[in-house]
């Protein structure tokens, strides 16, 4: 077992040092290509999940299809919004575009699954939605749901798939399914290294869908793609991911969201940065503020001693093909109070409580890494099953 995760491991690299330099032919998300799902939609009542990054080009894909006289009857809404971004975890509302005046329906709201009444009277839901790759983003979670609802309901799903900006490598711990939550649904690695399109054929074919349904799924593919591709974010994923230095280092720090430590919301380089007023001064500080898309931070007001990562990309720490365990432990080993530095949300977020009884009990992070290898190698069957860009 371990040979073959090993050669894992090799492919792994191989992809990651092709990562470093961009294609010759620029990435085509799936939503550009029109001529390839006009037909599909054509004579057909549609809703539409988006949010900010469901771009064609400079323009949106709700006003696109409108302007070419598409029938869109609903707009359905993830967490942060449809057009504007809300805070993490803020209620989202229904209400109407004021674009075009089609309804939009939250599902980050009263429920996370678009009910019959929602699907009443349509036949093709459109998922146009950027990922960064990783399990805690939800935007996977929303995907399962509107894929459940379609094969409940008897509605067409087709994704236009977009490239994966994280999408060269897998890595991570496989969650236990006891603790299965919206930023946990399934068992897979903290980076699945799949596309949104991939990930929902996965999700069909794996039967985890409730009841072990079937939905009718289309993925309009991307080209000029594949996983050694690098691919930089046009539009900011969501309000704390602005740049691409956040999003390489998302999947790796993300885990602080766990501890009593703040991550640089209410900043303005949030997911670059770490640190706590508890931890000793080694000459960088922050301080949180009640900013546009964190207006009530951990940490709010107080200074924070920690490790600064916004240079992480021009250094060279980032792209890397793994994730770094080394900021959590360090910061772990420094914490003053080890009974205050996780919170509940930790094993929320990991899984289960196997990593956070790992750091406890002092194990490095090669260590820890060992413990992920049976599961990552079943991944890795289990995924090429579904790739669509070797």
């Amino acid at each position: 077992m371990r040979n073959s995760f090993l050669v894992l491991l090799l492919v792994t690299s191989a992809l990651f040092q092709a990562a470093c330099s961009k294609p010759s032919g620029s990435p085509v998300p799936g939503s550009w290509q029109t001529d390839l799902y006009r037909d599909l939609i054509s004579g057909k009542r549609i809703a539409i999940v988006a949010n900010q990054t469901s771009m064609v080009g400079k323009r949106h894909l709700v006003d696109t299809l409108k302007r070419s006289g598409f029938d869109i009857r609903a707009i359905f809404a993830p967490e942060h919004g449809f057009r504007d971004m809300a805070d993490a975890g803020d209620h989202i509302d229904d209400g109407i575009d004021a674009s075009t005046g089609i309804p939009v329906i939250s599902i980050y709201g009263s429920h996370f699954k678009p009910s019959p009444d929602d699907l009443e009277g349509i036949d093709v839901v459109l998922f146009d939605i950027q990922d960064v790759g990783a399990r805690f983003y939800t935007y996977i979670s929303t995907l399962h749901y509107v894929m459940e609802a379609c094969a409940e309901n008897g509605v067409e799903c087709i994704v236009l798939d977009r490239p994966n900006p994280n999408g060269f490598y897998v890595d991570g711990n496989i969650p236990d399914t006891a603790y299965r939550s919206f930023v946990g649904m399934h068992p897979v690695p903290v980076v699945h290294g799949m596309t949104i399109g991939e990930y929902a054929r996965m999700i069909n074919g794996e039967g985890w869908l409730g009841g072990g349904k079937k939905c009718r799924l289309t993925v309009i593919s991307c080209l000029n793609y594949d996983h050694h591709t690098f691919y930089e974010l046009p539009v900011k994923p969501s309000p704390n991911l602005p740049n691409q230095n956040s999003v390489y280092l998302y999947p790796s720090i993300c885990f602080f969201e766990g501890t009593n430590l703040s991550l640089g919301r209410g900043t303005s380089f949030p997911f670059q940065v770490y640190g706590s007023p508890d931890l000793p001064d080694t000459g960088f500080s922050f301080t949180p503020e009640s900013i546009s898309g964190a207006k009530n931070p951990p940490l709010l007001g107080r200074l924070c001693y920690g490790t600064d990562l916004r240079n992480a990309l021009t250094d060279g720490i980032v792209p890397s093909p793994e994730l770094n365990l080394g900021w959590l432990i360090d910061a772990y080993n420094r914490y003053p109070d080890k009974n205050k530095f996780f919170t509940p949300y930790f094993d929320v977020l990991a899984g289960g409580p196997v990593l956070r009884e790992q750091i406890q009990k002092g194990m490095s992070a090669s260590r820890i890494r060992e413990t992920w290898e049976p599961g990552l190698e079943n991944f890795a069957l289990i995924r090429n099953k579904y790739l669509l860009y070797e």
